[in-house]
């Protein structure tokens, strides 16, 4: 009996990074904060800043930012009373370089 082959961590990171951005919303929410479109031109900003450029109630709003979070996409710099949300440059090169070797 031959063992199979197992996931690889590439393919594991892959999948869960492909996994947050599997919503139209999310993909809209890296688009804007790699863009620097929220927020006045800089790039992180609050949920409250958020909210008047995308076309969703707050809660749902809080809820994709924790699952992008969650995926290490974004980070969230604490500034009470409020989160400021940045991309996390390191992890958003490491998932570009995993779609580029999978899309070659």
């Amino acid at each position: 009996m031959t063992d199979k082959p197992s996931f690889s961590d590439n393919h594991k990171e892959l999948a869960a990074i492909a996994k947050a951005l599997s919503h139209p919303a999310r993909i809209y929410i890296m688009e804007k904060l790699l863009n620097s479109n929220f927020c006045s031109g800089i790039s992180c900003c609050t949920s409250g800043e958020m909210i008047n450029d995308i076309p969703i109630a707050r809660s749902t709003l809080s809820q994709h930012l924790k699952e992008l979070k969650l995926a290490g996409l974004i980070q969230g710099e604490f500034e009470l009373p409020t989160i400021k949300y940045c991309v996390n440059t390191e992890n958003w090169e490491k998932a570009k370089e995993l779609f580029n070797n999978f899309l070659k």
